[in-house]
């Protein structure tokens, strides 16, 4: 009894304050608050009432729904408190712990949070000295920005549309770096010194006469020596990692005729991690286990992704269509072509004829020159003025691989 009022009491006693802070919590934080990860948008059986496992009110992550009891009931009343069910997870404690425990969703790509992009001065933009719009457009897949130039002319921050970023592709090879969406954005604000951000923005405050540049200087001063004092990092105010609410605070009341009444933070959760499991499966899908760990089936082997399919010996291109005789392939040995520069490699014009036969037929045809495939078929095989008259032309619109072994 002594031992039971002494639990008691020690759950009733309050945490005295005079003053709340708001500010910035890490990936690590929201972590670190946690009690699992929410991997399903589920939130109870409809026949049983119960939690769904991995879902928004799950037991094993919140708590359980009775005092000292687990969710399978194979541990009841106080003597089993502190115990963490081995067939259901859940730990014995108090049900009231569900107002408490909360959970997180891991994101599967970075996510600008809103307050610090939308809340005019944008924080965001402020800090990295870029207009609201020129951070959206990256946020939002328009445009690509250089988070390092390299050896390049191009400037950090810069803001590059496709066509440039082909161009300079073109130009630099893999010499810079630009990257588009928030995970770009994050990147930006990762690589910023504060120390010395402060340092050159004080400096150049001396040194200006402007009086619009001085507000728009001391502005961003003001909140990078606000960072600084806080102790919050700039990368931050983009989400890797979304927190969960206690269950108890976001309620599902059933009503008359089996209906319910849920909070609207419930329907926002559900969304979130409907949209989050599809964008993870699409990124799996192109290529499995890039971002971590692979996704496995049933007898525990990796999935293989549509990059697998292509890459390597026993890829799509190697296995099956550089390896053996198919359609639109041939084989032949190398031999040395005095006439073609370095950087050339010759096609035999025979070898080509029998490649691009199909497309040859269908030009014949077109230019009425033959009336049936059979006929077609024949002109290929006199080999006539005309037909390579044709092939220079089809050879012109389509590429041709060379695979040279080893």
């Amino acid at each position: 009894m002594k031992d039971l009022l002494k639990i008691l009491k020690s759950q009733g006693q309050s945490e005295d304050f005079d003053a709340i802070r708001i500010g910035l919590a890490s990936p690590e934080k929201i972590r670190s608050w946690s009690y699992g990860e929410v991997k399903k948008p589920e939130t109870i059986n409809y026949r049983t009432f119960k939690p769904e496992r991995d879902g928004l009110f799950c037991a094993k992550i919140f708590g359980p729904i009775k005092d000292y009891e687990c969710l399978c009931g194979k541990y009841k009343r106080l003597k089993h408190r502190g115990v963490i069910c081995e067939k259901c997870g859940v730990e014995v404690t108090l049900a009231k712990v569900r107002r408490e425990r909360m959970g997180h969703i891991e994101l599967a790509s970075p996510v600008a949070h809103i307050w610090f992009l939308k809340s005019l001065p944008s924080r965001i933009g402020l800090l990295l000295d870029v207009t609201l719009r020129d951070i959206e457009r990256v946020l939002y897949f328009e445009a690509f920005v250089v988070i390092d130039p390299g050896m390049t002319q191009l400037e950090r921050g810069q803001l590059l549309t496709d066509e440039q970023y082909l161009d300079a592709i073109e130009e630099y090879g893999d010499e810079f770096d630009a990257r588009m969406g928030a995970e770009a954005v994050y990147q930006l604000l990762r690589s910023i010194d504060l120390q010395k951000e402060m340092t050159e923005l004080r400096e150049e405050i001396e040194a200006t006469k402007s009086e619009t540049k001085y507000k728009k200087l001391t502005k961003r001063l003001k909140l990078v020596e606000a960072f600084i004092e806080s102790g919050n990092r700039p990368e931050w105010m983009v989400m890797t990692v979304l927190p969960v609410l206690p269950p108890e605070l976001r309620p599902l009341v059933p009503l008359d005729g089996g209906r319910f009444a849920t909070s609207d933070l419930n329907d926002l959760y559900r969304r979130t991690i409907n949209r989050n499991n599809r964008l993870r499966r699409l990124l799996d899908l192109n290529d499995n286990g890039r971002r971590g760990r692979a996704i496995t089936g049933s007898n525990k082997r990796p999935l293989k992704s549509l990059a697998d399919m292509i890459k390597g010996k026993q890829g799509r291109f190697r296995q099956n269509l550089l390896g053996k005789r198919v359609d639109y392939s041939g084989r032949s040995v190398i031999v040395v072509g005095p006439t073609l520069k370095l950087h050339q490699c010759g096609l035999p014009k025979k070898m080509a004829l029998e490649l691009f036969k199909p497309f040859i037929f269908s030009k014949l045809e077109l230019r009425g020159l033959a009336t049936t495939i059979k006929a077609a078929k024949k002109m290929v095989e006199r080999e006539g003025p005309e037909v390579w008259d044709i092939l220079e032309e089809v050879i012109r619109e389509h590429p041709i691989m060379l695979n040279r072994a080893p």
